[in-house]
């Protein structure tokens, strides 16, 4: 993609606009999308949200602006990115979990629309599902319940597994959540975990190197924005170093992982844009549901099980939703 293009796509071609241009722009309601990944890996979750905005007759640069704040991985970024959208005065803030917890902290007023793979209330995003009450609503996706999923498809993959290697980021607030369902999992199974932190690419390739001296026979990958910001690296290293790894979205196996599995994010922003767009027109938060979105895709890469040497069994590949031969 060009760099124009680029700047354009995520809302930075206002900087060039003439005056008359600029004005109108400012006449339109503005929409703040903050997350706490990078926009580079993020386009294809970006557009599900214009779909989203589109069904309700909103489009991004004719009768709505989306001011769009990334904070690439560094979240403690996020409580001053939260700021500048609340100074903007935006008409509504759509965020993931990190950036909703530092709007709803930031503003009492304008609406929030959140993606969690968390629980909300739990969360203390809502007051209930049904009635979130307060200033937002949102969309809740199975992450954090099918972690220990991916315990269960490494041991799939690998019978004779004994050992495996779990890579947590512990700068995620869900780290500990993560770490202990993967943990009940795996002992149900009879396996030991190996539990390995990394926030950053060098200590990505540290954390391979450790599994590799721990002998660990497959790996399951903790859902992460900066995970996810790292799908390349994280396939190839799995390939370097000759291990089976598990990872939560397609962007892995689309890199050259092996296996991903985990919730539609495109789904749950598409949700999102839909529900941006029907506040726009006058819906309160408090009066719209938490919807939640329960699609789950189970993803295959076979050029990376042959790769790896490996044979994935029949009764796998009969469940997946998409291979990738």
């Amino acid at each position: 993609m060009r760099r124009r293009e680029f700047i354009t796509l995520f809302g930075g071609a206002a900087v060039s606009w003439p005056l008359a241009a600029r004005a109108q722009h400012m006449a339109m309601p503005v929409v703040g999308f903050l997350n706490g990944a990078s926009p580079g890996r993020y386009v294809h979750v970006v557009e599900a949200f214009r779909d989203g905005l589109r069904e309700t007759g909103y489009v991004e640069g004719q009768n709505v602006v989306i001011e769009y704040r990334w904070a690439e991985g560094q979240y403690d970024r996020l409580p001053d990115l939260a700021a500048d959208l609340v100074r903007r005065q935006v008409s509504v803030i759509a965020a993931n979990t990190l950036g909703s917890l530092a709007a709803k902290a930031a503003t009492r007023t304008i609406p929030i629309v959140f993606t969690t793979g968390s629980d909300p209330v739990q969360l203390g995003l809502v007051e209930s599902l049904n009635r979130p009450g307060g200033n937002l609503t949102g969309i809740t996706q199975l992450t954090e319940e099918v972690a220990p999923k991916r315990i269960e498809l490494a041991h799939e993959l690998i019978p004779t597994a004994s050992v495996v290697g779990l890579l947590i980021n512990p700068k995620n607030f869900l780290a500990k959540s993560f770490t202990d369902a993967s943990r009940k999992a795996a002992t149900t199974l009879g396996l030991q975990v190996e539990v390995v932190h990394a926030s950053t690419e060098a200590e990505l390739d540290a954390a391979f190197s450790a599994f590799r001296q721990m002998r660990v026979d497959a790996l399951a990958i903790g859902g992460d924005n900066f995970f996810n910001n790292q799908s390349e690296l994280l396939a190839t290293l799995a390939i370097r170093y000759l291990l089976p790894s598990v990872y939560q979205n397609h962007e892995f196996t689309a890199a050259g992982g092996l296996v991903s599995y985990g919730g539609n994010l495109l789904e749950s922003y598409h949700i999102a844009g839909v529900y941006t767009g029907r506040i726009l027109k006058g819906d309160k938060p408090a009066n719209l549901p938490v919807q939640r979105s329960t699609k789950v895709e189970l993803i295959i890469n076979l050029k990376t099980a042959k790769a790896l040497g490996l044979t994935v069994p029949p009764s796998l590949l009969a469940r997946a939703d998409e291979v990738i031969e």
